[in-house]
């Protein structure tokens, strides 16, 4: 994407390992960060200070080798990645409090404000006179046309696939007709499971969907 002046956003993403067998308990294994144009800014390993119980390779696509020989401390890759991130940059990406969360930052210090592509691209369904929210990957393949088919989750990866569909977002938002057309897509295109909805437990790690939890650990949200 041909740059134009300095990035004003930027897209977090985390993906984490399993540290035992609840859907509570997750750290940090990846960290990316990708800027408005689309360029990949830190790609960083974080291995866990607590044992590992699964690597969730299906889902992140790391393992105990891309851990060992490329991780560092998470308080180090959080440094390096204030260092990379303006204080008034606007955070975007699919539940993104969530990665703020995992990560420690704080809005108004180490970045301006959030936007949760969620909430940006929920549509009136009135088939259930209710809003519909979608997954990032159901987004990609919607509207984007992207084939996902066998495809693992990666924090570089994901970032890009946020701010694809935020720039798009942005594009859809000048031109009504274009944006009519793209919510119809969404609604109508098959729905995109899950991981944790076509997989309850993976190596034993219960993943946190409300229907089918196998641990029975409380939900917060």
């Amino acid at each position: 994407m041909y740059q134009v002046g300095p990035a004003a956003y930027y897209s977090i993403d985390v993906e984490c390992v399993a540290t035992g067998t609840d859907h509570h308990s997750r750290a940090v294994g990846q960290i990316a960060l990708v800027d408005q144009y689309e360029q990949v800014i830190l790609d960083i390993v974080v291995k866990p200070d607590k044992p590992v119980v699964s690597y969730l390779t299906a889902l992140t696509g790391l393992t105990q080798d891309i851990i060992e020989s490329k991780g560092v401390a998470l308080a180090n890759a959080v440094q390096q990645l204030r260092s990379c991130l303006p204080a008034d940059a606007v955070l975007v990406g699919q539940n993104i409090l969530q990665d703020v969360q995992w990560l420690g930052l704080k809005e108004g210090t180490d970045f301006k404000s959030c936007l949760d592509l969620a909430g940006l691209y929920r549509v009136w369904n009135p088939r259930y006179s209710s809003y519909s929210v979608f997954s990032q990957d159901h987004l990609v393949k919607a509207l984007l046309g992207w084939d996902l088919e066998n495809s693992q989750h990666n924090a570089a990866l994901d970032a890009l696939k946020s701010i694809k569909l935020f720039n798009l977002y942005q594009q859809l938002q000048r031109d009504e007709q274009a944006w009519q057309q793209a919510q119809e897509r969404m609604l109508n295109a098959p729905p995109t499971l899950s991981f944790a909805r076509t997989n309850p437990s993976y190596e034993g790690v219960c993943m946190g969907n409300r229907k089918t939890c196998t641990c029975g650990a409380a939900f917060f949200s």
